[in-house]
């Protein structure tokens, strides 16, 4: 048996922990913060998986959601790969964290790997950004 590498990241968000997971429940928003990784994603008729343009090309996504325990676990699908992020959105104050946790997919050399979980930063930071210096998540 092995293990895959893995790597959490975290951010801290001044925002009440509710309205954290709204905005992150909802695909729609994701194009805004995961900025590196989402070019669009959009609704279809299959409600749980949204297509979306990443610069790899065409993949899915799905969001595997429970507001009372602040999971948003999702999987990820395209041409060459698959996988699943833990997600959660906790209480931290009067604000939140919210963290995913990657695991190198079969396929990605460790390199690959590091080199793409270090782009979560930027897209962490976006969303910090996005949900602090706006009440709703929208662009005013």
């Amino acid at each position: 048996m092995s293990i895959a590498p893995a790597v959490t990241k975290t951010v801290s968000i001044d925002r009440p922990v509710a309205e954290v997971y709204a905005f992150l429940a909802d695909p729609a928003n994701w194009s805004r913060w995961a900025v590196v990784n989402i070019q669009s994603i959009e609704p279809t008729t299959e409600p749980d998986w949204w297509p979306m343009s990443t610069p790899a090309g065409p993949a899915k996504l799905r969001l595997r959601a429970e507001a009372e325990l602040g999971i948003l676990d999702h999987d990820y699908v395209d041409d060459t790969a698959s996988w699943r992020v833990p997600a959660r959105v906790v209480p931290n104050g009067d604000g939140a964290e919210f963290m995913m946790t990657f695991y190198q997919p079969p396929g990605f050399t460790l390199e690959f790997f590091r080199d793409q979980i270090n782009l979560v930063d930027t897209e962490l930071a976006t969303l910090k950004k996005i949900l602090e210096t706006s009440p709703s998540g929208n662009e005013e």
